[in-house]
This record gives structure tokens, sequence and C-alpha cells, in this order.
């Protein structure tokens, strides 16, 4: 939360490992607005996560499965969210289509 609430550079890759666990709904709206205020200032971002509410809003997704562990690891989809509910195996891309 420090590092994100420093004066942004625009040259700062930022890599957040599920940000939104354990926030309330309305706290990730918050966070999805700070994160958005960095990119618009040219910074970059990384973020893996399942929140549907950030996939949503990222400019390129990539969608690693099929399933988890041993049964992962592969890249099931990749590309705009919108390109991602277009593919048939992706999880992801299933439930993502009724957020859009």
């Amino acid at each position: 939360a420090t590092e994100l609430s420093r004066r942004a550079t625009g040259k700062t890759l930022y890599v957040l490992d599920e940000p939104t666990t354990g926030l309330h709904s309305a706290d990730v709206k918050r966070l999805l607005h700070v994160l958005q205020a960095l990119v618009n200032t040219g910074n970059s971002m990384i973020v893996i996560e399942h929140n549907l509410d950030v996939i949503k809003s990222a400019d390129h997704v990539i969608d690693m499965g099929p399933e988890g562990g041993d049964a992962g690891g592969q890249i099931v989809a990749e590309g705009t969210p919108e390109k991602v509910t277009k593919t048939t195996n992706s999880y992801t891309g299933q439930y993502l289509k009724t957020f859009l």
C-alpha cells in the first residue's frame, strides 16, 4: 500500500499478486481507481487475480489452466477480456461473459 501511494514516476512496473484478497467490493473499486491512475501516468501493471471485476478492467488477460496444479500451467486464452470470453475452453472466459 505504501508503494502505491508514492508519487508515480511513469517508469515503474508493479507486480501485484491477488491484491483484492479480503477486500470489500467498495474497496476493490477504490483499488482499481488507484491502479488505473498509475497506468494513466505511464506505469505498467502485472496483476495476478481471480476477481472478475479486476479481470474485466485489464487491457490484456492471460488465462492459465485449464485446471489447477498438475492439470494446469498452460495458456488457455489471451487477449482483451472480450477476446477471452470467446475462448470456449476458458473457464475464466465463461464467467467473465456475465461481467461484460
